[in-house]
């Protein structure tokens, strides 16, 4: 008797949004949101080098700094490049 209940399939509810989800979990995204996705997962990157480099900061001195500097202008022209190709626009 409780191996056929076992074997139905679970109907409940939205879990932590309160929302009935509007398509499946699998679905496909479109195209324009993979821009914005490299332009986090760049920032992101960001944030992995400068944790580490707040801490060696303040025993390297000036070197550290200029670096840091340096690798955030790369990251800067980057985001001007996308800019002005027109990556971030929405249409």
């Amino acid at each position: 008797m409780w191996l056929a209940a076992a074997r139905a399939p679970l109907e409940t509810g939205p879990f932590a949004g309160g929302l009935e989800p509007g398509e499946h979990a699998v679905s496909r995204f479109h195209v324009r949101w993979y821009p914005v996705t490299m332009i986090f997962l760049a920032f992101d990157m960001e944030m992995l080098f400068m944790y580490p480099w707040v801490k060696v900061v303040s025993e390297v001195g000036t070197t550290a700094v200029v670096e840091m500097f340096l690798f955030l202008g790369i990251l800067f022209a980057a985001v001007a490049y996308a800019w002005r190709e027109g990556a971030l626009r929405w249409t």
